[in-house]
């Protein structure tokens, strides 16, 4: 067996020296770690589901009250629950775009195979959870914590994993990467927008697009 198949799925007893490292780096293979950080990540996927579901029905009954208020020619509130809209659709884009970001990073972390393809891969992935947790945390508060703990665990295994082949990451390279996932998702979180839910009727001014 190979130092990287060792390092992957071995489950041999840890000598003296290895249980000092282990106090710094978790114990364990890697390919167990990298299947909870899935899961983990997997589990945020599903509570941005529930959000965005919550999200979904507090647009409906503010966008009927928009279009009640204008029926009675009520502008004064039409405005200020247009208002509350806009802000409603920027969160539910946030938490859209958070969500396909996250799938991607599962999907990466899926196909993981080699021990090199772990730092090209974790090196965006981290800088992406950090993106995802900045940007929900006023939705989800405790994102922060959780998502904050998937991105020590992922920490870990990148270390271990340089520990074990030498490799070094290329910093540049992983911040472009990640920043080219974060704007796809971005672009196809809004176009989902545009497709699913109704532009507020003409005449309702509310500061800004509701979908930007």
């Amino acid at each position: 067996m190979s130092k990287f198949e060792q390092k992957w799925v071995s489950d041999k007893k840890p000598g003296m020296g290895e249980r000092v490292r282990e106090a710094i780096v978790p114990p364990g293979p890697l390919k167990p770690k990298l299947e909870s950080a899935i899961r983990a990540i997997q589990a945020q996927i599903s509570k941005l589901d529930a959000t965005t579901s919550k999200l979904k029905e507090r647009d409906a009954i503010i966008f009927n009250k928009v279009v009640s208020a204008l029926q009675k020619h009520d502008t004064e509130h039409a405005n200020v629950y247009a208002n509350e809209l806009a802000e409603i659709r920027k969160m539910i884009k946030t938490v859209t775009s958070s969500k396909l970001a996250l799938e991607q990073i599962v999907l990466r972390l899926n196909t993981i195979t080699e021990l090199g393809d772990i730092a090209v891969t974790l090196a965006p992935a981290m800088s992406i959870l950090n993106n995802v947790k900045k940007g929900i945390i006023s939705v989800l508060p405790e994102a922060e914590r959780e998502i904050g703990e998937i991105g020590s665990l992922l920490s870990s295994i990148l270390v271990e994993a340089g520990q074990v082949s030498g490799s070094t990451l290329n910093f540049e390279a992983a911040n472009e990467d990640a920043e080219k996932i974060l704007a796809e998702a971005s672009a196809v979180a809004e176009q989902r927008m545009k497709e699913k839910f109704p532009e507020l009727p003409t005449g309702v001014p509310t500061g800004e697009s509701t979908f930007t």
